[in-house]
C-alpha cells in the first residue's frame, strides 16, 4: 500500500511509521505546520506544532528513509480549531481542541487530500485498534489502557476509519515504543509525551482566553443568587472547576466550592458545593457514527474525557440527537465535551454534550 504517515515529531508517530515500512510499504511522511509562526504555540517538547517538531519529524523521516513534505494547514487549523476553541467558551461550554483536530484536520483535510494524491491510507501514532471484516471496519480501545486514544478518534466515521491505520494499537506499551526507537536509531526515542493544548504554550488557558476575548467583570454567586466574588470573564471558567475562584465570602459550612453553571449572557458563573454537580442524564447533539448509525436505545459505556472514567449508561440515539442515561451519577460534566459511547471495547460513535440533568 502507498501509506500517507503523520509525523508530528514524537515518539510514537515515528515508531508507527517504521513499523510500516518495515512491513514493506510505500511509505510518505508527512508533518503539518498548523501555525504560520511555528513558534506561535508552543516551544519545547510537549506539543506537536513548533518548528522543532517539524526537524524532528524530518530527521525521523531520514533515518526511515523515506520522501518527507511540510503541509500548510496553518489558516485552517486557526479557523476549525483555534476559532472553534475560543468560541465555544465565550458561549459558555469547554472543548476538546485535541478531539476537534483529529475531526476537521488529521483525519479530514489529511485524509482528503492524501486519497487525491493516490494514498491508500493515512497513518498515525495514536493507540487505538481498528479491525477489519470485508467491508466493515470497527475501531476498538488500544490494548494498552493506559496509553488508549480511542476516546479522541470517536469523531471519525466508517469512511474515514477505512483509510486510516494505528501501527501503534495491538499490542504495544509505550516503554515499548520507546525502546523499538532506539534500535531503530530514531533520536526521539526519549522524547518526553506532549500534553498541553499546542496553540497555548504557557498552559495558560485563561490567559489565552483574556487575550482574544478580553477581560469582562462579572459577579461569583451562590445557589441562591447572592455575590460571593467577582471574575474577569465567565470565559475563563468550566464546570466542576474548584481552584482559581478567589471567593470573597466563603461558605456557610467551610467545604470547597465549584462552578456549577455559566451564564455567558449575564456574565455570571454559579458555585455551590460538589454534589450540586452530579449527573445522570446527559443530552448530546451533532452525533458521529464509526460504522452505520444506531437507532433505538442500547446498554453500552460512556466516557466524557480523555482519560476519563468508562461508565455504564444506557444510550438512546433520537432524531435530534443522543439521550444517555448514566447507571451512577457522575461530577463536573460539561457541555461542550464529547460524550464518546462503547460496546464492551468497540467504540460506536460520540456526541458534544449540550445539556446535562441531575
Amino acid at each position: 500500500m502507498r501509506v500517507l504517515a503523520a509525523m508530528s515529531g514524537g515518539v510514537d508517530s515515528a515508531v508507527a511509521a517504521a513499523r510500516l515500512v518495515s512491513e514493506g510499504h510505500e511509505v510518505v511522511g508527512v508533518h503539518l505546520a498548523l501555525s504560520n509562526n511555528a513558534e506561535a504555540y508552543r516551544s519545547g517538547a510537549r506539543g506537536c506544532c513548533s518548528l522543532e517538531d517539524s526537524h524532528d519529524a524530518r530527521r525521523a523521516a531520514d533515518v526511515l528513509g523515506i520522501p518527507f513534505y511540510v503541509w500548510d494547514f496553518a489558516e485552517r487549523f486557526a479557523d476549525d480549531v483555534v476559532a472553534d476553541f475560543v468560541n465555544e467558551y465565550a458561549a459558555g461550554r469547554t472543548p476538546n481542541p485535541c478531539l476537534r483536530c483529529n475531526e476537521r484536520i488529521k483525519f479530514a483535510a489529511v485524509l482528503e487530500r492524501g486519497r487525491a494524491l493516490g494514498f491508500d491510507a493515512v497513518a498515525t501514532g495514536h493507540y487505538a485498534r481498528v479491525e477489519r471484516d470485508g467491508d466493515r471496519v470497527c475501531l476498538y480501545r488500544s490494548a494498552e489502557p493506559a496509553k488508549d486514544q480511542s476516546y479522541v478518534l470517536g469523531v471519525l466515521d466508517a469512511d474515514q476509519l477505512r483509510y486510516s491505520l494505528f501501527p501503534l494499537g495491538a499490542d504495544t506499551s509505550k516503554a515499548e515504543v520507546r525502546a523499538e526507537a532506539a534500535a531503530r536509531g530514531l533520536l526521539v526515542a526519549k522524547k518526553p509525551d506532549s500534553h498541553d493544548i499546542c496553540f497555548i504554550p504557557t498552559g495558560d488557558t485563561a490567559g489565552f482566553l483574556q487575550s482574544r476575548l478580553g477581560r469582562r467583570t462579572g459577579d461569583v454567586v451562590d445557589e441562591d443568587g447572592d455575590v460571593v466574588g467577582a471574575h474577569a470573564g465567565s470565559h475563563q471558567f468550566t464546570i466542576g472547576q474548584r481552584h482559581g475562584l478567589h471567593l470573597s465570602v466563603p461558605a456557610a459550612d467551610g467545604r470547597p466550592r465549584y462552578v456549577l453553571g455559566i451564564d455567558p449572557v449575564a456574565n455570571r458563573v454559579v458555585v455551590g458545593p460538589k454534589e450540586a454537580l452530579a449527573v445522570r442524564m446527559i443530552d448530546g447533539i451533532r452525533p458521529s457514527w464509526t460504522e452505520q448509525p444506531v437507532t433505538g436505545a442500547w446498554t453500552g459505556i460512556v466516557q466524557v474525557r480523555a482519560h476519563g472514567e468508562a461508565m455504564p449508561a444506557t444510550i438512546e440515539a433520537r432524531a435530534d440527537g443522543v439521550h444517555i442515561e448514566l447507571d451512577q451519577p457522575a461530577f463536573g460534566i460539561a457541555p461542550g465535551q464529547a460524550a464518546v459511547y462503547y460496546d464492551g471495547e468497540r467504540v460506536v460513535g460520540s456526541a458534544t454534550i449540550s445539556a446535562t440533568a441531575s
